[in-house]
């Protein structure tokens, strides 16, 4: 969940993972979307495939981005899970027995 979190950090990566929502893009269709150099864009994707948050495919020449949206999904459920913000509050006056 680190790796997740570690990627989320990054402005540029929640963008990436934002353009892919609406469908897979070649490397090159997102790197156009930034004025950052080509090698800064690699550490982007590399650091988003180490957190398997995207899985890139071969195309000829190009390299495809899909968004792997279940590995998010599970990464916030873990998160949301470890504070025990998924858990009802007990209703007042009523305390659980022990």
């Amino acid at each position: 969940m680190s790796q997740v979190f570690k990627a989320l950090s990054d402005p540029t990566r929640r963008r990436v993972l934002q353009l892919l929502r609406k469908g897979p893009l070649s490397a090159g269709e997102i790197s156009d979307q930034f004025d950052v150099s080509k090698p800064t864009m690699s550490a982007h994707f590399a650091v988003l495939k180490e957190a398997d948050l995207v899985h890139a495919e071969k195309a000829g020449k190009s390299v495809i981005y899909h968004l792997k949206l279940s590995v998010l999904e599970e990464a916030l459920l873990g998160f949301v899970d470890s504070f025990g913000l998924g858990a009802k509050a007990p209703e007042p006056g009523k305390e659980s027995a022990q």
